[in-house]
């Protein structure tokens, strides 16, 4: 949740960063956790400083076959190589469950997005999606084989 609220500083509304419920994070945990492949990354104090999640891609509209659902790391960890070693275990996680492809949403305004092609993600799609009453455009992109990140 605190790496959502400064990823999304000033992209989305601060009312709707402020009201973001712990509670409400952890029983969509509790929920998601069974389904799907979830990695966390620590510190060297045992603090969690991100984490990534994936599984089947959910649509059914792309070739991708797997999806990197969410993928966050407090940005005082950014650009130290932990989110390219999450996304990689998320890539060989689904890989050994017989995917061979991968795509991953990102809001457009997101300065993230840069690693995801950096790491030779291709943007194929657009779509709108409401954040607290705004719309948001968000891009898809796609890897053709999970192969190139593992």
């Amino acid at each position: 949740m605190d790496s959502w609220r400064t990823t999304y500083k000033g992209i989305v509304s601060e009312s709707v960063l402020q009201n973001l419920s712990y509670e409400q994070r952890a029983e969509n945990w509790r929920r998601g956790i069974e389904k799907n492949a979830l990695y966390v990354a620590e510190d060297e104090s045992g603090n969690i400083v991100g984490f990534a999640t994936g599984g089947k891609e959910r649509t059914g509209k792309y070739d991708a076959d797997g999806e990197l659902y969410a993928i966050y790391l407090l940005q005082e960890v950014q650009g130290q190589g932990i989110g390219k070693k999450l996304i990689q275990a998320i890539a060989q996680n689904l890989k050994e469950q017989g995917f061979s492809s991968m795509l991953v949403w990102v809001l457009e305004h997101n300065p993230s997005k840069k690693f995801y092609e950096s790491l030779g993600g291709q943007p194929i799609d657009e779509a709108t999606i409401d954040i607290g009453g705004e719309e948001f455009k968000e891009i898809a992109y796609y890897w053709e084989s999970i192969e190139t990140l593992v």
